[in-house]
């Protein structure tokens, strides 16, 4: 791809711990990956975009300098998302001509989040605009939400955005406030494995967008009990309960909403004592953590696709593993887990074994990769 002028690398990202959380203006924590978005392009003296893609077929056109229109259902969605959030803030009239390759397969790693800031940052260097980390991110969340139409929370764009090498990310995602926490010199060496179920899936066509409604519901039902003003459901958070107040009523709750609660109010304190165990160094401790986070999500958020489940359950028993838990949404896409590099080899035969023992269908599609931490999206 030498022929192009700009290289933008966009990375993947994992989230240890801190699942399904930043929604609802939680506690999250997340690692940039050394795999991710390459988006190669020219800046173009017109205002038409033109692009092509090494992963999806089909060529994408559009002018940048009109109205987004709606969505056209192919993955020319994100570059138009990237440029309806844009146009929000600035006038755009230079497109840009490109070819963008993601490096590891669709599912678990926020690669839509990776994808729409490639594309939020080459619109804005083909057009003079100048923009912090932190505003690339809210522009490339808002087209997540109000183009693409999926209800997530920062958490994806943050790690994507600011991440930096050999540090953990924690985000605090009502205020927004957050650390760049390095690792500590007592850790010993890691690196992390990604389990690709064979399934890829859509979090429009999943559950995510129910969970989300479920959590606020929730929420509202506390603060009815309360007698607390209500807030229109769009602007509810569980954020906005206090845990005590929720423990009054979880027993009242119907079952569903009070799990929901119960695995946000969980996860708060699994966020909290996951920092600690990385500043110590404790990738045991770390690791036990994430599997409880694990453990929340099959049982209290009720998400996991049995293929999913059996991933994370052969970790359970995979020497090396110190611990992991579904990556993304958990609907289907990949698990992740910390391990110890000298063992990778034999974890990636003994994953691979028990899981296509149980799931041989996904024999030709199902893969293992190792990676590191890695620094944010920059331009290369």
């Amino acid at each position: 791809m030498m022929n192009y002028q700009y290289h933008i690398f966009t990375p993947y990202r994992v989230c240890p711990i801190g699942a399904h959380v930043d929604h609802q203006h939680g506690l999250v924590t997340g690692f940039a990956i050394d795999k991710g978005v390459d988006l190669w392009f020219d800046v173009q003296q017109g205002s038409g975009v033109s692009l092509r893609s090494e992963t999806f077929p089909g060529d994408v056109a559009f002018d940048i300098a009109t109205p987004s229109l709606v969505r056209q259902g192919n993955w020319g969605d994100y570059a138009r998302g990237a440029k309806f959030a844009l146009q929000k803030r600035f006038a755009l009239s230079r497109g840009i001509k490109g070819v963008i390759k993601g490096s590891l397969p669709v599912g678990g790693l926020s690669s839509s989040a990776a994808v729409l800031i490639a594309y939020v940052m080459a619109f804005a260097k083909a057009n003079d605009i100048t923009l912090a980390p932190f505003e690339v991110m809210k522009i490339a969340s808002e087209a997540e939400r109000e183009y693409i139409g999926l209800n997530n929370g920062l958490l994806d764009q943050a790690c994507i955005a600011l991440g930096k090498k050999d540090h953990l990310l924690m985000l605090d995602c009502e205020s927004n406030e957050y650390r760049l926490i390095p690792k500590s010199p007592e850790m010993p060496d890691f690196e992390i494995g990604i389990f690709f179920s064979g399934l890829t899936r859509s979090l429009m066509s999943s559950d995510y967008n129910l969970r989300v409604a479920e959590c606020k519901t929730a929420a509202w039902i506390v603060q009815a009990y309360e007698n607390v003003p209500l807030k229109p459901h769009v602007k509810t958070f569980l954020r906005d309960v206090p845990e005590s107040m929720y423990k009054r009523h979880r027993d009242d709750m119907p079952p569903r909403f009070a799990r929901r609660a119960e695995h946000f109010f969980s996860e708060h304190k699994r966020v909290r004592e996951g920092i600690t165990a990385w500043e110590a160094g404790n990738l045991e401790w770390f690791g036990s953590i994430s599997k409880a986070s694990c453990e929340s999500s099959i049982h209290n958020y009720e998400c996991g696709s049995p293929e999913l489940i059996a991933i994370y359950q052969a970790m359970l028993t995979t020497d090396g593993i110190y611990g992991g838990r579904f990556s993304g949404a958990g609907f289907k896409g990949a698990c992740i887990a910390l391990v110890d590099p000298s063992k990778k080899d034999a974890i990636a035969r003994e994953i691979t074994e028990k899981y296509l023992a149980q799931y041989p269908q996904y024999k030709k599609t199902f893969r293992v990769d190792f990676c590191r931490s890695a620094d944010a999206a920059r331009f290369v």
